[in-house]
């Protein structure tokens, strides 16, 4: 089965030499041109590897690498034109690895097969997890996207779930309402707060969690939410 890259590149010329040498070596590449677009693409179906500019349009590869992190440890490549080491230190922050345009495509598929193999290697040691349960009768089941409280099965949205799952994959880590609404809705700027704060107030009435005393969804103020479930 062919390992399936991710590669976020505005640059036509770069993806497209890019996107056919991995796809030479024997990858399946998925090519998107925007930041957003890279986490959509992210979103919609595991990879093994993602291949992300620094400067893109919409989203820049540092947020995006920091959407991709609250969700998975895949390896992440960061590729840029910026070669300060003050720079390749920033990339590093969410990114596994830094390569510095121009680069020769040799080194880069050596990079790539390097990364792949160890994240080979982490699969086979960790379990999968399939679901988790939290202090006051949260389960949540991760495979089957299913939530229940005192072993009731609510019905979440799909906007629902994706919410508590960021929020629970993430605890005690505080989101603001504009990096909810990127990573949850995929877009780029929030003009109005008021959809996550509805969809914040209806994920809290089915879980029947309190605002003043809350055991799930934390209300930070003037900063955004975290998850505080104690898994048991």
């Amino acid at each position: 089965m062919k390992e399936k890259l991710l590669l976020i590149e505005d640059d036509a010329a770069i993806g497209h030499i890019v996107k056919d040498t991995l796809e030479h070596e024997g990858y399946c590449v998925t090519w998107a041109t925007t930041g957003l677009e890279g986490l959509a693409d992210f979103q919609a179906q595991p990879f093994d590897l993602v291949l992300v500019d620094w400067m893109l349009p919409e989203m820049d590869g540092l947020t995006v690498c920091q959407n991709i992190r609250w969700e998975s440890d895949v390896p992440i490549l960061m590729m840029s034109a910026r070669k300060e080491d003050e720079d390749k230190v920033e990339g590093l922050q969410g990114a596994d690895d830094y390569i510095a345009k121009p680069f020769s495509l040799e080194e880069l598929k050596a990079r790539v097969a390097s990364h792949l193999r160890r994240w080979r290697r982490y699969h086979k040691q960790e379990p999968l997890e399939e679901q988790t349960a939290y202090a006051n009768g949260l389960t949540i089941d991760w495979q089957r996207e299913i939530v229940r409280v005192n072993q009731q099965e609510i019905a979440l949205t799909q906007k629902e779930f994706a919410l508590v799952r960021l929020l629970a994959k993430n605890p005690s880590q505080t989101f603001t309402k504009e990096e909810l609404y990127q990573h949850i809705w995929q877009q780029a700027t929030l003009e109005d707060t008021h959809t996550v704060t509805v969809h914040i107030k209806a994920l809290r009435e089915k879980l029947k969690d309190s605002v003043k005393n809350p055991n799930f969804i934390q209300t930070v103020w003037g900063k955004g939410y975290r998850f505080i479930g104690e898994p048991l």
